[in-house]
């Protein structure tokens, strides 16, 4: 049987959401991924970074205005990428339900990333951490502490104990990173065309020990918000600078 290596894998980029504490930016006129970052649109700065950590196939979830950042990335060759589409029903589904439509495309391994996230983390070392068990899915994890977002999950002892989004327990040190690598099974549980919260399967998956954690170092940067989206920009904006020619 054929191994599997990290470019035959897709990457799903959830690029759906409404950006609704972005309207003061985006005017309900521009997908949140669409927002210009340093120069360019935010997602530009994603498709790079994912080329340039060994990521080849993207399958794009899109909802709200999905048409214009169709548009703008097109095939993905100008990134060196292969980017196909699957679009959210009129009645949107949720990150779950948008994953479970576009399973078809995504293979028996893949990735799946927020679409307002900047996430630099070596996507074969974790690649190779889940190929080494017989686990459903591996989420990221980032000892957090609060400082960048609201820790919600138990981590210890390099396992993944509790996962909640909704219940905070003074165990929770750290955050889901916001990248994680699925097997098709994990993706079968989500019921076809329904709204779905993926948040609702990783905490499942969590709580049976069918989910392992891999802790990154890291921070993310995310555009959800606007003070988050002037960090990012300054972020950025530094590594333009470091590796420009002096």
């Amino acid at each position: 049987m054929k191994r599997k290596t990290l470019a035959s894998t897709t990457l799903t980029l959830l690029a759906g959401g409404l950006a609704t504490r972005l309207r003061a930016v985006t005017d309900d006129a521009l997908p949140k991924s669409l927002v210009e970052v340093a120069g360019r649109p935010f997602i530009d700065h994603q498709l790079e970074l994912f080329h340039r950590r060994g990521i080849r196939r993207i399958v794009l979830c899109l909802g709200h205005l999905g048409h214009q950042i169709e548009t703008h990335v097109g095939d993905g060759r100008a990134f060196g990428l292969n980017v196909s589409y699957s679009h959210d029903t009129p009645g949107l589904l949720g990150t779950g339900g948008a994953l479970r439509r576009a399973m078809p495309m995504l293979g028996e391994l893949f990735w799946v990333v927020y679409g307002d996230s900047y996430v630099d983390i070596n996507f074969a070392e974790v690649f190779e951490a889940l190929l080494s068990t017989d686990k459903l899915a591996l989420m990221t994890v980032l000892k957090n502490d609060d400082r960048w977002d609201r820790s919600n999950v138990e981590f210890q002892r390099g396992r993944l104990v509790r996962y909640d989004k909704q219940t905070r327990t003074r165990a929770m040190h750290h955050v889901d990173y916001g990248v994680a690598l699925l097997r098709r099974a994990a993706l079968e549980r989500i019921p076809p065309a329904r709204q779905y919260d993926l948040a609702d399967l990783y905490s499942s998956l969590v709580a049976e020990g069918a989910m392992m954690g891999f802790e990154v170092a890291n921070r993310f940067y995310e555009i959800g918000t606007p003070a988050a989206l002037e960090e990012t920009r300054k972020f950025l904006e530094s590594l333009t600078t470091h590796s420009s020619p002096r």
